[in-house]
């Protein structure tokens, strides 16, 4: 599956964007989707991800209760929501996609993901 993501750009601190990442495919909902995010000199650190029937979903404690992750299979899409957005916020942001073998399965790690989006800029500013 190849991933294109979208919707980066520069907010003010407390300010919301959402993300959104689009998979080419028929076959989408075989799919486990998460995101992460890498600053300069730093290791890709996991952000949020969602099951492929999209009944569950996982976050990391740095953006849980800020950020909504979500998918449409129907559409071959998977958004983050981020809301209250702080400059820590501010990174690359790229979408990843791993083929689940259970509705249940939920991979925090990056050596997990198979498929990777090219990322996008999110920059929060005061």
């Amino acid at each position: 599956v190849q991933l294109q993501a979208s919707g980066g750009g520069s907010v003010q601190i407390g300010g919301s964007l959402r993300l959104s990442c689009t998979g080419s495919g028929r076959i989408f909902g075989i799919y486990g989707l998460g995101w992460f995010r890498q600053v300069p000199g730093m290791e890709r650190e996991f952000v949020a991800a969602i099951s492929r029937n999209g009944a569950s979903s996982t976050y990391s404690d740095h953006v849980k209760g800020r950020f909504a992750i979500s998918r449409d299979n129907s559409k071959n899409t998977v958004s983050l929501q981020m809301n209250s957005l702080v400059p820590e916020d501010s990174a690359v942001y790229y979408c990843a996609a791993r083929p689940s073998r259970s509705d249940e399965e939920l991979p925090v790690k990056e050596f997990q993901y198979h498929y990777w989006g090219q990322g996008t800029q999110v920059t929060v500013s005061s």
